[in-house]
């Protein structure tokens, strides 16, 4: 290989920019002997537009010239997001530096005197080469940098939607600022239970797609009548609910609420294509909520208030909602209800338990 002729495994593609066409036809067969490969343009508006239709590794711009000269053309090139990297080695003579000066300071990365000779031409070239690659590379690492990053936004927003079907709204608040939940207990709130009755002979006797499309149904118009009344869905467990009001999120009435959501989601059980009955299972007093586990965890509840919904909601065969003692004192003023005395619960006993019959307007 010839010693003047580029080390580039490409053949560098470069843009000769000069209104004189001897300088154009000398520079073009010097770019051609140092392993070039040269497309010349009379004027600035050809520049441009040849820019916009090739892909040119170097420009090498001559200053004065009639029409959009060098300078017009240095500012188009910088002021354009795409092509403001792109190499420019100014061409002026020796005795022309004060406008050398000024290109550089427009973003000029070099310049050529004229006459040209042919070991500057290559080392200007040569250098102009090794900026574009740098400047190509450290390109290609910023848009990936952006995709990476792109993609951690978009599986931060995958993880909080998650987080928000899997946690209640106080406690994700929570493990964002302080990443973590501490456990604590609640007072004053209302437990809602809710099973499907003979659910699992209902899953022996039909297609599993029409179960699960069955109960997703009956769940999501449950969601919708819990969100309705201000409470919160804790849990999904088989065919079953939980919520609660007043734990991580204040309510002024959580048992009403929760016996009007309980008669919505009755409803909706009777609404749906299976024609399921629903009981409810409603108790009022402390509970303890946290996060348990690592791997799958979900934010829960405990303690007595939480056993007790979860007895009542077991009762009968009948669609209806059951209120523990303490729940039926917040209501009684505002709903009938029948009164059943000494309900053997497991675990608990004997217990007076209330069904809800309407709500009194009020």
């Amino acid at each position: 290989m010839h010693a003047l002729r580029i080390d580039d495994e490409d053949e560098p593609r470069v843009l000769v920019v000069d209104d004189d066409e001897d300088n154009r036809s000398l520079l073009l067969d010097e770019l051609e002997f140092i392993g070039c490969r040269g497309i010349a343009v009379a004027n600035g508006e050809e520049a441009l537009a040849e820019l916009g239709r090739s892909d040119i590794d170097v420009v090498l711009l001559d200053v004065m010239m009639p029409g959009m000269d060098g300078f017009e053309v240095l500012r188009s090139l910088r002021a354009d997001p795409t092509r403001r990297m792109l190499p420019v080695v100014m061409i002026s003579a020796l005795s022309d530096l004060v406008n050398v000066v000024r290109c550089i300071e427009l973003g000029a990365d070099d310049y050529l005197p004229k006459p040209f000779d042919p070991v500057l031409l290559k080392a200007r070239i040569s250098s102009s080469m090794q900026k574009k690659r740098w400047r190509d590379q450290e390109a290609m690492y910023l848009a990936r940098m952006e995709r990476q990053l792109a993609e951690i936004e978009r599986e931060r927003a995958r993880a909080d939607a998650l987080l928000d079907v899997v946690l209640p709204t106080a406690a994700l608040r929570e493990l964002k600022m302080t990443g973590a939940i501490a456990p604590r207990r609640y007072e004053n709130v209302a437990v809602l239970f809710a099973d499907i009755v003979d659910f699992t002979r209902y899953t022996e006797t039909h297609p599993a797609e029409e179960v699960v499309a069955n109960l997703d149904r009956l769940i999501v118009a449950c969601e919708w009548a819990l969100a309705q009344e201000g409470l919160e869905k804790i849990k999904t467990i088989g065919d079953g609910v939980v919520a609660t009001g007043n734990l991580s999120q204040r309510h002024r009435d959580p048992v009403m609420a929760a016996v009007r959501a309980g008669q919505a989601m009755i409803a909706a059980a009777v609404e749906n294509p299976a024609g399921w009955r629903m009981r409810i299972g409603i108790s009022f007093g402390s509970v303890i909520g946290g996060v348990v586990g690592r791997s799958k965890f979900s934010f829960d509840a405990w303690g007595d208030t939480v056993n007790v919904a979860a007895r009542l909601s077991g009762l009968g065969s009948e669609s209806a909602v059951f209120l523990c003692p303490d729940a039926w004192s917040r209501v009684a003023a505002r709903a009938t209800a029948e009164r059943m005395d000494g309900v053997a619960l497991k675990g608990k006993g004997q217990m007076d338990v209330y069904r809800i019959g309407e709500i009194r307007a009020s």
